[in-house]
Order: C-alpha cells, then sequence, then structure tokens
C-alpha cells in the first residue's frame, strides 16, 4: 500500500526569515493523522534567508539528521563542533542526555534549503555525537545512496536507532529499483523535482508512506532529488 502526502497538505509556515513546511505534526501545525511515522517523528523542508537562522538551543533524547539542497549551513554546537554543510551533505546529531546548538545560513545573499528529519532513538539517555559527511553527486545520481545507517554500513553516518536512510537523484530514463526487507515499511520525500513511485506520480515536497510493498520503483525522474527512509515496523 502506498498512500501519498501531497506537498500542499503538509503543515506551513512563513516567519518572513524562514518559509517552512512539516510533512508531520511540529511546532504549532498538528494533525492527528500524521504525529510521524515508524519511528520517523519530524520532516521538515526549510528555506532560510541569507544571514538568518535558528539561535541557540537545545535537544535531547533524539537522533537529528540534515540534509542540505541548497546554499550553505553554519553548525554550532555545545560539543565544540564547528561547521559549514554544502548540498549533498549530511550531518548527524545525536542528542542525547542534551546537547546545544545553532543553525544559520552562513552566506548573507543566498538562500538556505536544507531538510531536517528527526528519528527517535532506541535508547534513551545516550552520550551526544556528532557525524557529518559529503555524498557527491555521482554516488547519488541513478541509484539510492545510503547516507544513514545503525552499523555506518558502506561509509553511512551512524544512528542509534534501526533505521536506513538512502538519498537519490533521478532524471530522464535513470530508473532505480529498491527492495525493501521483510518486516520494513518506508517513506519517501521528494525533495525537488517529479519522479513516479511505481507508476504514481509525485512532484516537489510530495512524500509517500510505502507499507507492505516489496519493491520499490523510482523513475520518469524530472530534476529529482529524494530521500527514502527505510524503517522497522515495531
Amino acid at each position: 500500500m502506498i498512500r501519498i502526502r501531497r506537498s500542499s497538505e503538509r503543515g506551513h509556515a512563513n516567519h518572513g526569515w524562514l518559509d517552512t513546511y512539516h510533512t508531520f505534526s511540529f511546532a504549532d501545525y498538528h494533525d492527528a493523522d500524521f504525529m510521524g511515522f515508524r519511528d520517523l517523528r519530524v520532516l521538515n523542508q526549510d528555506r532560510v534567508a541569507a544571514g538568518e537562522g535558528f539561535p541557540r538551543h537545545g535537544h535531547r533524547d533524539m537522533e537529528i539528521v540534515s540534509y542540505v539542497l541548497e546554499g550553505a549551513l553554519e553548525h554550532e554546537d555545545s560539543m565544540g563542533n564547528g561547521s559549514q554543510m554544502h548540498p549533498g551533505e549530511v550531518q548527524l546529531m545525536s542528542a542525547g542526555t542534551g546537547v546545544l546548538h545553532s543553525e544559520y545560513n552562513a552566506s548573507r545573499k543566498d538562500p538556505l534549503h536544507f531538510l531536517q528529519m528527526w528519528i527517535l532513538p532506541a535508547l534513551p539517555s545516550t552520550k551526544p555525537r556528532y557525524e557529518q559527511k559529503a555524498f557527491s553527486e555521482s554516488e547519488r545520481r541513478g541509484r539510492l545512496r545510503l547516507v544513514v545507517s545503525p552499523d555506518g554500513a558502506d561509509g553511512s553516518l551512524t544512528i542509534g536507532q534501526d533505521v536506513r536512510l538512502f538519498a537519490g537523484l533521478l532524471d530522464g530514463a535513470e530508473r532505480v529499483q529498491h527492495e525493501l526487507p521483510a518486516g520494513r515499511d518506508a517513506w519517501l520525500h521528494v525533495a525537488r523535482g517529479r519522479l513516479a513511485l511505481n507508476g504514481q506520480a509525485l512532484g516537489p515536497g510530495d512524500g509517500a508512506a510505502i507499507v507492505d510493498e516489496r519493491t520499490l520503483t523510482l523513475d520518469k525522474g524530472e530534476g529529482a532529488e529524494l530521500v527514502l527512509w527505510e524503517l522497522a515496523r515495531g
């Protein structure tokens, strides 16, 4: 079964400096039918104006994954990390017992566009940690590149939950087939462009809950950039 969540159905808030869409309930947006999916609790698509951002604030007991689509994201945290992220880079911050961090658009003239995704951890009160890695366009072109996993497989970032995140770019005649292991479902998010999922058309900002499906076919891409979470049913 595939249940499509259209972009226009998402929660939306425009604060001037921040234009944000919420796939699931977040902050002042509440939808009892979309509180999350399996261990995926938050999937926000944010556009941040030049020089603006999120001042220092705290998190705990959450696995936070950021994926940059356009621009540069500047990160600082109470663990002593300070870095910039660019398109194709993935950041994983395991908040554990608690961490403070800030996120800003590193540019004074160009906008920032990124995804922020939260995963519920398998264990509470773990030691906070941070990872960041770039995945080239060639690694993601015409395929699903594993970027986050519980065991760091294939050079992916290591998350404290039984989930796997894939990132892909799809255009023209490119076609991807992905087999979901038994007992696992998936959430697909089309960050940009268009594609077809098992024959169903998805556009920018659309998502899909994938339940009791074994084979996923992604094709008919038109400048598509996507992420796919593979999640245990639990």
